[in-house]
């Protein structure tokens, strides 16, 4: 594809991301306002965000396997279709109960669009570029989460519905210029589908995400064997090994074994899971804020636009840097900038000083995380045929750890009461699992590994 055809496919790709992410971000200012008009309780509410996410979780390894059969442009427009579907449906709906069902099918959308994305800047872009275009769509989460709430705001002086409709003509657009711009291809002699195995992991990453949404974070034991969450763990626990044996038997797996027979991808995998750990940890700054400093709920949140700012600025830096650093030092030098940030916060008195501080390091730390680098290991080290799969993959490990995360964070810190020093021990406990991931980070692929082997394939 030529120079001036990616540029265009790049805006495509981009605001396809940013508009999946912008729907995460915007919904928090109008829950109060859907809360006035549909007269719903506090626990429902929950589920109007944990529901979209419940989708998104199932629907990220089936959309980016959909992709790998089917080709990268089909299923990305079925994607901006269902997003843009769900974002009708919530328009004009007129109860929860069709609320939920948009929000659904919304989700669903919304967890193939990154993945597929990812995936098409694997096959369009040359190896020297694929660092810079994928740091430039990790910064669309920072954009979104600064965007998204005065967005929401001012969309919210005509009403609720308003912050859904905006998304459809926008979704009308990046269909007509996804079909005109992305690659058509597909696998020229596609399998029989793996239906058992993407039944069988939806089942098993549903039941994990509302095992992780309904626990109580300050009892985390006891609410493990309450009637909420009992049934949904003792499911996931009892068919993640049936998972895996229908994936080693089926002609086309949802998830190739292969995928993880690398210690490069195993690495990353398990490198991703911190992260997403790390990032729910990052949820809980606002409430140290709240509990050491003394300041409101809406200053506190103030407080994290500096990390949040920094993220965003570092995360197209960080992928320009990768064909001159490697990976590997980019993936430890972020880990590193979270651990002193988090530390900062877990060991220091903390101060607004050492709050804005630590927060920043941290930001630019969690750039390195969240936006190119493990796509970029992950583009390399997968076949051309699963690139979509395994960008599915490392988003669904990266939601895993963000769901666990939270939970046990929030448990740890309640255990303490909820107050300075629990929090402080949570983020104490999150120091020492970043530190560990950076050692664990000397058996990724060293600057030259990677270059020997880019060159290599590009003869191929």
């Amino acid at each position: 594809m030529s120079e001036q055809n990616l540029r265009p496919l790049l805006l495509v790709l981009f605001v396809g991301v940013l508009m999946g992410a912008l729907d995460l971000a915007i919904i928090g200012p109008a829950l109060p306002a859907i809360q006035a008009d549909l007269g719903l309780n506090t626990r429902s509410l929950a589920w109007i965000f944990n529901i979209y996410v419940l989708f998104q979780l199932m629907g990220t390894p089936l959309m980016a396997k959909l992709s790998d059969r089917y080709g990268r442009r089909s299923v990305y427009v079925l994607n901006l279709a269902l997003f843009g579907l769900g974002s009708l449906i919530l328009a004009v709906a007129p109860s929860f109960e069709v609320l939920l069902v948009g929000r659904a099918i919304q989700g669903l959308g919304a967890g193939g669009i990154f993945p597929v994305a990812s995936a098409v800047i694997g096959d369009t872009f040359p190896p020297e570029k694929r660092g810079p275009t994928l740091g430039l769509l990790g910064a669309v989460f920072g954009i979104a989460f600064l965007v998204g709430p005065i967005l929401g705001g001012v969309l919210l002086r005509f009403s609720w519905h308003w912050l859904f409709i905006i998304n459809l003509p926008i979704v009308v657009v990046l269909i007509w210029q996804a079909l005109r711009l992305l690659p058509g291809t597909r696998a020229t002699e596609p399998k029989p589908f793996d239906a058992a195995g993407a039944l069988v992991l939806s089942l098993v990453l549903g039941s994990l995400a509302i095992v992780f949404t309904e626990m109580d974070a300050s009892r985390v034991l006891a609410s493990l064997t309450s009637l909420p969450v009992a049934p949904f763990a003792t499911l996931a626990v009892l068919l993640t090994p049936v998972f895996w044996r229908i994936e080693k038997r089926a002609a086309d797996p949802i998830v190739p074994p292969r995928l993880l027979a690398s210690l490069q991808m195993r690495l990353t995998g398990a490198i991703a899971i911190g992260t997403g750990t790390l990032e729910a940890g990052s949820a809980f700054f606002p409430a140290l804020a709240v509990a050491a400093l003394g300041v409101t709920d809406y200053n506190a949140s103030l407080l994290m636009l500096p990390s949040v700012l920094a993220t965003t600025v570092g995360a197209p830096l960080t992928g320009r840097l990768l064909n001159r650093m490697g990976s590997r030092l980019i993936v430890q030098l972020g880990l590193a900038g979270v651990a002193i940030g988090t530390l900062m916060y877990a060991l220091m008195d903390l101060t607004l000083a050492v709050f804005i501080i630590g927060g920043i390091i941290g930001g630019f730390g969690f750039s390195a995380l969240l936006g190119a680098p493990l796509r970029y290991i992950v583009l390399n080290e997968a076949r051309p045929e699963d690139r979509g799969t395994a960008q599915g993959l490392l988003t669904v490990f990266l939601s895993v750890g963000q769901l666990s995360g939270a939970a046990v964070i929030g448990g740890v810190a309640a255990s303490r009461g909820g107050g300075t020093e629990g929090y402080q021990l949570a983020l104490l406990i999150l120091g020492i699992l970043t530190a560990i991931l950076v050692v664990a980070g000397f058996g990724l692929k060293s600057r030259g590994t990677e270059r020997a082997e880019g060159a290599a394939a590009a003869k191929v």
